[in-house]
Order: structure tokens, then C-alpha cells, then sequence
């Protein structure tokens, strides 16, 4: 699951100098200010953003079908009782 939105990012990279956001999988890269080659983004600085810009798209996506899948799931295995004595009738 996607945790960050790319426009999170290029937003923090653009404020703090670094440049050329490259997203590999779930990792997040770019040249910091003067470098020749990419770093990733300092997990410290993905904190920071996830803790300021809470859940992105994709994440509220999957909370809200949870919740709406979830009370289906927990239905349909509470409804059957079950007596262990004697057959079902």
C-alpha cells in the first residue's frame, strides 16, 4: 500500500533543495542539494510528513472498504448457532 502521496514529497523535496523524485517500489529517492547521485528520503523526514499530512487517497480507500466489509464478515459467522449435542434440525 501506497503511504505517501508523490505531491507529499515533491512538496518537501522542493523546501528543502533536494530535486528529481524517483519513486521505486515503496521507496522514495532524490538528489540531495549538490549531489551527483540519489538518496532516499531520510526516514525521519517521511515521519514528519506522514505525522503532518496524515493518511493519503489510497489509504483512506482501504480503511473505508474495511469498514464496510468488515460488518458483512462478522455477520455471517455469528448467525448460525451451534449446539454440539444434539442434530441439527
Amino acid at each position: 500500500m501506497k503511504h505517501f502521496s508523490e505531491d507529499w514529497l515533491n512538496e518537501w523535496c522542493a523546501q528543502n533543495g533536494w530535486t528529481d523524485l524517483y519513486v521505486e517500489r515503496y521507496n522514495y529517492w532524490a538528489f540531495p542539494p549538490g549531489a551527483v547521485m540519489p538518496e532516499p528520503i531520510p526516514p525521519q523526514a517521511l515521519r514528519f510528513i506522514k505525522a503532518e499530512k496524515g493518511m493519503c487517497f489510497t489509504e483512506k480507500a482501504w480503511s473505508i472498504s474495511a469498514v464496510m466489509v468488515l460488518p458483512l464478515t462478522t455477520s455471517a459467522t455469528v448467525a448460525v448457532p451451534f449446539s454440539r449435542g444434539s442434530p441439527a434440525v
